[in-house]
């Protein structure tokens, strides 16, 4: 999921009236899942989704108007209309929206959790709500990574901290969550919400040609920071490469040897040709990368396994490892069309980890 929060610092304070709404509960079939987000100001959507369809018109009306008026708010969906309510939803669930609208009064939070993503530290955002009434609640905003602790009220802090302990060692498994919490004799209790931002995945693209610009865009599009390499400076380039975080021009095995690969390293080997292709493979078959995969013909997928093999470059487990020939299988034939085969694949394994 984008982390919605480093969009906001791009945004100039108070220009527009900027609005964040965030799906914070769902129950049954609903259009989105808790932490879902979008961002509004007074002309309408400017990024990200709630769900979409009924549900987002009336999360935006609400927040064109919070925009204005610059009152936060916490909405409540029931989405179990019959079909013959033209205007209403009719998943049959219920979904909680909640409704920023001074996001700018948290700029040191969203400052914190972009320099934390920046040194690949994950954290867990803490919004803590306060229900005066549906229209009217008051939001703080605090973040915690693993070495820092927020001023919160060590009565809450009691019971978030061991919450956040654990989103924070086992991620994937509940990446989102509730607590309502009270101090005795204080009314009203205080919501707190928590939800888990890792740094992004990294793809490592190897080789600048179409089909590598194709994929450098469409994993800059699924929330990827997107590295390039290839030796050829007229294709290794930010004018043919708008999309890329970082473009390496360099022999590719060369390069390929100094990248960092962990689980959230994510290898695509789409070169110019054969020798190109073993030279990115070669230092990245057996590494920890959470995916690897290379573009070929079945022909030359199966000599390069031969030779990888009988040159004891990679030993069958690994080989089998690699998605060769890579992509899903959809028919593809032109470069666009593999390109969406390839981040197809890098969505199924990325989500499938989670």
């Amino acid at each position: 999921m984008k982390n919605i929060y480093s969009e906001i610092l791009k945004t100039e304070p108070g220009s527009t009236g900027l609005v964040i709404a965030t799906v914070t509960e769902s129950v049954g079939s609903t259009p989105q899942k808790p932490g879902s987000s979008a961002l509004f100001d007074s002309n309408g959507l400017i990024s990200g989704t709630v769900g979409g369809g009924v549900v987002e018109g009336q999360v935006q009306k609400f927040a064109q108007e919070s925009a204005l008026s610059k009152e936060s708010g916490y909405l409540h969906f029931s989405l179990s209309k019959d079909i013959s309510h033209k205007e209403e939803a009719i998943c049959g669930g219920k979904i909680s929206v909640l409704i920023d609208a001074n996001p700018f009064n948290h700029l040191t939070v969203f400052k914190a959790i972009k320099q934390s993503i920046s040194e690949n530290t994950a954290g867990v955002l803490i919004t803590m709500v306060t229900i005066l009434r549906e229209t009217e609640v008051l939001i703080n905003r605090y973040w915690m990574t693993g070495k820092s602790k927020p001023p919160i009220p060590v009565a809450f802090m009691e019971k978030i901290e061991p919450e956040v302990t654990n989103m924070l060692s086992s991620p994937g498994s509940d990446d989102y969550r509730k607590l309502e919490l009270s101090v005795p004799g204080e009314e009203p209790s205080a919501i707190f919400f928590l939800e888990l931002l890792l740094p992004p995945g990294h793809l490592v693209i190897a080789g600048a040609g179409h089909i590598g610009k194709a994929v450098s865009h469409l994993g800059k599009m699924l929330d990827f920071e997107v590295t390039v390499i290839d030796d050829r400076r007229e294709f290794a380039n930010a004018d043919n490469l708008p999309d890329a975080d970082h473009i390496i021009v360099r022999d590719i095995g060369e390069a390929m040897k100094e990248i960092e690969k962990n689980a959230k390293t994510f290898i695509v080997i789409v070169t110019r040709g054969h020798a190109d292709d073993a030279k990115a493979l070669k230092p990245s078959i057996g590494s920890e990368a959470g995916y690897i995969g290379m573009i070929g013909s079945r022909a030359k997928t199966a000599k390069m396994h031969r030779d990888f093999v009988q040159n004891k470059w990679a030993t069958e487990e690994q080989w089998n490892s690699i998605f060769a020939p890579i992509g899903l299988e959809i028919g593809s034939t032109t470069v666009e069309e593999i390109a969406v085969s390839i981040a197809a694949q890098l969505v199924l394994v990325r989500n499938k980890r989670k």
